[in-house]
């Protein structure tokens, strides 16, 4: 199933006899010293304690707010995670300090082996609770089975009541089936059973309070979960509804609707008819975000994993482990990705200052959409007029037009450093490294990868070099390898990225010459010195900023850059 022969000496610990089996406000919080070391800790004090696994891609619903009408891309299996992959990276992460794991998809009921993995989850120790999120349009067929293999809760997904409107929005039949589930999960004792409902300005929300009426006599947990535009349901910001305009709305017919204690880690805000069953919750993800009491991390079903849902950055955890990773350098590695996680999500600033103007109809704001700034993630430039330099109107990456840029004469000069330590650096010396002239070879590969930039650096311009000079010298008093190059073209468009190549491959040289003496060599600030030509004139060397992490991380080693 992996295409390639995988040995997992500590996974076959944990996974033998794998058989089916049936028995806000944006505040930091302080937390206890002890998960300052833990590689689960960002570097906000954020310990995360709750890890939501995705099985599978599939689905067997279209919602229009999810995914196009077709569907999306499926990756081919043998690169998603296998059911044995799932467990032991669910071991690893609890013994990391993982409580409460949630399983999700795509829909996670359409995989078949769903109930072995829950079984083989609750064997865990020290996991408290493993959870399910899904459309509910198969659990009468399925939820005694899972119940059985040890499943703890279930959030089921229904945005409508209505027959029509279910049909529209998920673009497929369905909707008693999913209503006999929850009764189904009501009658087999699950306490609360949760319904997410996204709420859709147009769609949607004249059903909110049809919604709370469920909660009268059922112990349902109906929370409204704010719509959260995105580049695959095409920005539509105005489909958005604040809580606090629900909250007026559900008042007016309930006028003893009161609010419960939250818990420190809950993202919903829970509310409460008086004298009803249920209750009723606000997920606020963009009127009240909550990412200062975050404690969830993601693995998708390929294996990456995501510190912020919403944020673009994923480390491979399926890679390494099948690669044969050791586990102290698994927790490495997660520890790098965790303490690179943002602050808030989709990591800036203005998300916190969402322009509550421009989500209520009838009412213009001259402000900026804060969701642009997530969209300008995803890309390297854009021009003074806030145009995405990358991207067209449809969204899709293309290649900057330079026809209109004057053709001037352009510079670029990089430089980086290798840490080799006093042996490579002895050997360099006498040119002892047996793969031969180390200096020498790397000035070769830094020459032939400035020249095949483009092909290197998506969205990069082929442009015609008139120099590339790389020189790589050894400095004995660090014990290191420093590499600078600089690049001259006459041309429309700097060659800044070229320079930064050839240093980078360099680099890369020296480490692949080396590493059979040495693992511990470190290729480190790789940055452009200076640059000349183009419209933004000349500029040199800004000075190096550092920001001071040692009331957070202690005595840990500091880690720059990615994985």
């Amino acid at each position: 199933m992996l295409g390639r022969k995988i040995l997992f000496s500590s996974l076959n610990r944990f996974t033998s006899g794998f058989t089916r089996r049936f028995e806000g406000n944006f505040k930091i919080e302080q937390k206890p010293e002890v998960f300052l070391d833990s590689p689960l800790t960002d570097t906000f004090g954020r310990h995360h304690t709750y890890l939501r696994i995705s099985l599978t891609e599939k689905c067997n619903l279209r919602c229009q707010y999810c995914m196009p009408p077709d569907g999306v891309n499926l990756t081919e299996k043998s690169k998603l995670l296998t059911a044995e992959e799932v467990i032991y990276l669910a071991k690893f992460f609890v013994d990391q300090g993982v409580e409460k794991i949630r399983l999700t998809g795509g829909e996670p009921t359409t995989r078949k082996d769903l109930a072995d993995i829950i079984y083989n989850l609750k064997q865990i120790r020290g996991l408290q609770s493993v959870t399910l999120t899904t459309n509910g349009v198969v659990l009468t067929k399925k939820l005694v089975d899972l119940q059985r293999a040890g499943l703890d809760g279930l959030n089921i997904s229904l945005d409508t009541l209505d027959k029509k409107k279910y049909e529209k929005i998920t673009r497929r039949k369905g909707m008693e089936r999913v209503l006999m589930g929850i009764d189904l999960a009501l009658q087999l004792g699950y306490n609360p059973v949760k319904i997410n409902c996204v709420i859709m300005k147009g769609f949607n929300d004249d059903e909110v309070v049809d919604f709370v009426k469920l909660t009268q006599d059922k112990n349902l947990d109906v929370r409204f979960i704010e719509y959260m535009p995105f580049s695959g349901n095409k920005w539509e910001v105005e489909k958005m509804v604040p809580y606090k305009s629900l909250l007026s709305r559900i008042r007016s017919v309930y006028p003893d609707f009161f609010p419960l204690k939250n818990g420190p880690n809950d993202t919903s805000k829970a509310w409460k008819v008086q004298g009803f069953a249920g209750q009723v919750g606000f997920i606020t993800s963009m009127s009240d975000m909550f990412c200062g009491t975050c404690n969830r991390l993601r693995i998708t079903a390929d294996g990456n994993l995501k510190a912020c849902l919403f944020g673009n950055k994923e480390v491979s955890l399926r890679d390494a482990i099948r690669n044969g990773i050791k586990e102290d350098d698994l927790a490495n590695m997660i520890g790098v990705a965790v303490r690179r996680k943002e602050k808030h999500h989709g990591g800036y600033e203005n998300f916190l200052k969402i322009d509550k103007e421009a989500l209520i109809p009838g009412i213009k704001s001259k402000r900026r959409s804060p969701f642009v700034f997530i969209l300008r993630r995803m890309y390297s430039t854009y021009s003074k007029e806030e145009n995405l330099t990358h991207v067209d109107g449809e969204g899709k990456a293309k290649m900057v037009d330079v026809s209109d840029k004057d053709v001037t004469s352009r510079t670029a000069t990089a430089r980086g450093t290798v840490q080799v330590g006093p042996e490579i650096t002895r050997l360099i010396k006498e040119n002892s490294i047996k793969k031969g002239d180390v200096l020498g070879v790397s000035k070769l590969a830094g020459i032939l990868a400035a020249k095949k930039t483009s092909d290197l650096i998506p969205l990069c311009h082929n442009i015609s070099l008139n120099g590339i000079d790389v020189t790589a010298s050894l400095d004995e008093n660090n014990d290191a390898v420093v590499i600078e190059a600089t690049v001259s073209c006459v041309g429309k468009t700097g060659v800044e990225m070229e320079a930064l190549v050839a240093v980078s491959v360099a680099a890369l040289t020296v480490y692949d010459m080396c590493k059979s003496v040495s693992k511990s060599i470190r290729i480190k600030d790789v940055h452009l010195v200076r640059k000349t030509g183009g419209s933004k004139g000349d500029h040199g060397e800004p000075p190096l900023q550092l920001k001071s992490y040692k009331e957070v991380l202690r005595n840990k080693t500091v880690y720059v850059g990615g994985i």
